[in-house]
């Protein structure tokens, strides 16, 4: 078994159907019940916060109660809390030149913590691996 944390764009893909999005490689890893899918507590604030904003919706989901309980129970993702464990990762993390995102860089700090792969669409998270990120990219 192999264990993963999803970014937000993966998750956004998953829920609104955008499988186009995911390559072949990320696919097979989201189609094998032996995997172990993490998202955490973070990831779960963007996506509602973008939901409420209306810059990501889905034809199936409707409130955000519903956004919310599919990740869990439709998808089978795992939200693991954002703890102090993962603030102290943060805060010895090396910030990749013009990387400004806090919320990626406690998404970070948690795969390290964690030692969970982490799966997005956004190259900057490769600045990273050197500090022990173990990371997947997703091509779309």
């Amino acid at each position: 078994m192999s264990r993963y944390l999803l970014d937000t764009n993966i998750v956004i893909f998953m829920i609104s159907g955008e499988l186009d999005n995911i390559s072949p490689d990320v696919a097979a890893i989201l189609g094998d019940y032996d995997n172990e899918l993490n998202t955490n507590s973070i990831v779960i604030l963007e996506l509602l916060q973008l939901y409420r904003n209306k810059k990501v919706s889905t034809k199936k989901y409707h409130t955000v109660e519903d956004f919310l309980k599919a990740v869990e129970d439709v998808f089978y993702i795992k939200i693991l809390p954002f703890s102090r464990e993962h603030l102290a990762t943060l805060s010895k993390l090396q910030i990749a030149a013009r990387h400004k995102d806090p919320f990626d860089h406690a998404i970070i700090a948690h795969a390290i913590t964690e030692k969970l792969t982490l799966i997005s669409s956004d190259r900057q998270f490769e600045n990273y691996t050197g500090q022990h990120l173990d990371f997947m990219y997703n091509r779309r």
